[in-house]
């Protein structure tokens, strides 16, 4: 994926890491853009992967928020002409951020456990409906420039200072609550989860745009509360980054 800031563009996790980019966004003179992959980039991909692996297990972002599925199926269409021997397979993650994360290391225990296409596909498959993401963020501003929230709603939220906290399973968005502040919205998060999984022992991602304190008192909490057979702890990218804005805190989880 690439993303434009100040008409400058950077390929993701290439040419600008997170924390680089956080700190140009800051002194930046109009909001990002971004743009997803083309299906010959995902060709290309496709290409360099036959000459290394058996098949390829391609984990997309949900297509509600990017083009890079469509784009990776065209490119598979394209693949079964040019490398009719090698097997590729696309899943939709119906998730984002550490929540395709998850999906993607369903896919790779799977993987690592058989060494069989058709194990991690059905890992991954069996995965996308249990991961849920909770998130909260900092601000509107980011979302309002890109059109994605109306102007009114970002005035409300920036008047009050309040934190909008959402909630996406297999692809679909829901907002839960806006409490006044960042500790309130930690807290809600938490509770949320543990709404949702009890007392069972999950895997779990924290996530941050930005926010490397608050994701790791986050982490604290969770650790705390929960029974964690995972918990790793993510910075988003500046793709993601780009529609968030900073400050924007999360987390991602399914029952083990």
């Amino acid at each position: 994926m690439s993303v434009v800031l100040d008409g400058k563009a950077y390929l993701d996790g290439v040419d600008l890491s997170p924390s680089d980019f956080y700190r140009l966004l800051k002194h930046a003179a109009s909001p990002p853009k971004t743009s997803a992959p083309s299906p010959a980039r995902f060709l290309d991909a496709y290409r360099q992967a036959a000459g290394i692996a058996d098949a390829v297990l391609c984990i997309t972002v949900s297509p509600r928020f990017s083009a890079c599925h469509d784009a990776a199926k065209l490119a598979q269409d394209e693949a079964r002409k040019e490398l009719s021997q090698f097997p590729i397979e696309v899943v939709d993650s119906g998730s984002a951020a550490a929540g395709e994360a998850l999906v993607a290391l369903a896919a790779l225990r799977a993987a690592s456990d058989a060494k069989a296409l058709a194990d991690a596909e059905a890992a991954a498959r069996a995965a996308v409906p249990k991961v849920r993401l909770l998130a909260y963020l900092d601000t509107l501003y980011y979302l309002w420039k890109g059109g994605r929230v109306p102007g009114i709603a970002y005035a409300g939220v920036s008047l009050l200072d309040l934190k909008p906290l959402f909630e996406m399973a297999q692809g679909e968005v829901k907002n839960l609550a806006r409490p006044r502040t960042a500790r309130r919205a930690m807290r809600r998060l938490t509770e949320r989860m543990r709404d949702r999984v009890g007392s069972a022992r999950i895997r779990v991602g924290v996530m941050h745009a930005g926010a490397p304190d608050a994701a790791e008192t986050l982490r604290r909490m969770v650790t705390e509360e929960f029974d964690c057979a995972e918990l790793f702890v993510t910075e988003f990218s500046p793709v993601m980054g780009a529609h968030t804005g900073p400050g924007l805190l999360g987390l991602a989880f399914h029952l083990d």
